[in-house]
């Protein structure tokens, strides 16, 4: 089966880096533009992981993350955040929240693979779909 993973970030060019990282992979990219979206696709659609911007219009990714871990439904999904600051109370305070983890904008998206294989397995496209 393959993973679900959400990004929801309000830049398109984001959204599409997190895509073409994950293409070489058996996993479904779901996209929202904003955390009132992203909310909205995570209670429909379920995702393995969730990929959050801080920063964003109408809901921002704190706001988000908040949401997501007062839910009991979601509160188990994996989340990680993308920040345009690295500072360490902005670090501190999402890692107060739930997110697993943190990736500071520009990334490379070999920096993004290997936070996200520390959290849910991935596999190549082809492989095990003989189950």
């Amino acid at each position: 089966m393959p993973a679900k993973i959400l990004s929801v970030d309000d830049s398109k060019t984001i959204r599409m880096l997190v895509a073409k990282a994950f293409r070489p992979y058996d996993c479904i990219v779901l996209e929202a533009g904003n955390g009132e979206e992203g909310l909205a696709v995570a209670q429909r659609e379920r995702p393995d992981l969730i990929i959050l911007d801080v920063t964003m219009p109408i809901m921002d990714g704190v706001t988000m993350l908040s949401k997501l871990k007062e839910d009991p439904d979601l509160k188990q999904i994996p989340v990680v955040m993308l920040t345009a600051e690295s500072g360490r109370d902005n670090v501190m305070h999402i890692a107060r929240l739930g997110a697993r983890d943190y990736l500071v904008k520009p990334f490379k998206e070999d920096q993004l693979l290997a936070k996200i294989t520390r959290i849910i397995s991935l596999q190549p496209k082809g492989a095990g779909s003989a189950n």
